[in-house]
């Protein structure tokens, strides 16, 4: 599985779940991409490493 991008992710990039800030971008297997906050990152990591095809985590700019 791959953790890098070209682009970080910025303050206009929304939790598909909640709508606040994303720090964690999915990539799937079809092509589509998830976005998550640092709650929602944490709660579904488990599910989302194993069907995700990479994963650019930026939670550290959380602390």
């Amino acid at each position: 599985m791959s953790t890098s991008f070209a682009e970080p992710l910025t303050a206009a990039d929304r939790c598909d779940r909640c709508g606040a800030q994303a720090y964690l971008r999915v990539t799937l297997p079809s092509g589509g991409e998830l976005l998550f906050c640092g709650h929602h990152a944490k709660a579904h990591s488990a599910k989302l490493s194993q069907v995700a095809l990479s994963i650019q985590d930026e939670t550290s700019k959380l602390n």
